[in-house]
């Protein structure tokens, strides 16, 4: 199944406004859609017998910083028996600090492997996932302040007293 036949079969179930854009240039090719659609989109490729993505290869988050004041998460999606790829993204704005962070639906019922990529997507940069069955960090102390992959992250000077900053 050819990208475009993907994305005709994604508009056909959702409507031509569900695809906000495409992105020929990047490899696998990619489209954004809305937020509030991304899981139920995400549950149709992965049910569907035509497209069977039976395998999340990465969940990644992006920050695009203060200036554009948005952040991305990016979907890498594979279907193993039919050897094809696709990219789906997702474009949230960017909390203040102090502010509730970023959300987007989990997709952690759909494929186990998002447990621990939105995990990380929310101990990294600090993106929500709702209904995620263990949001908590991943790599940092459930203590940490911050999200080290943030374009305005602060570096710690020190953690409980130790010298963390180089």
């Amino acid at each position: 199944m050819t990208f475009e036949e993907i994305v005709e079969l994604i508009s056909s179930e959702f409507g031509e406004e569900v695809i906000l854009e495409k992105d020929l240039t990047s490899s696998p090719e990619s489209l954004f859609v809305p937020v509030d659609q991304v899981a139920k989109i995400c549950r149709f490729l992965y049910e569907h017998e035509a497209t069977y993505f039976d395998f999340l290869s990465c969940l990644t988050a992006i920050d695009n910083g203060p200036q554009i004041n948005t952040m991305e998460v990016v979907y890498n999606l594979y279907s193993i028996p039919f050897d094809h790829h696709l990219m789906l993204k997702v474009v949230v704005p960017r909390n203040e600090e102090g502010k509730a962070l970023p959300e987007v639906p989990s997709v952690s019922h759909i494929w186990r492997t998002a447990d621990w990529h939105e995990r990380e997507a929310f101990d990294l940069v600090g993106i929500a996932f709702k209904n995620h069955p263990d949001l908590r960090r991943i790599l940092l102390p459930a203590d940490w302040k911050g999200n080290p992959l943030r374009k305005d992250y602060q570096d710690l000077e020190t953690y409980h007293g130790i010298k963390v900053e180089y």
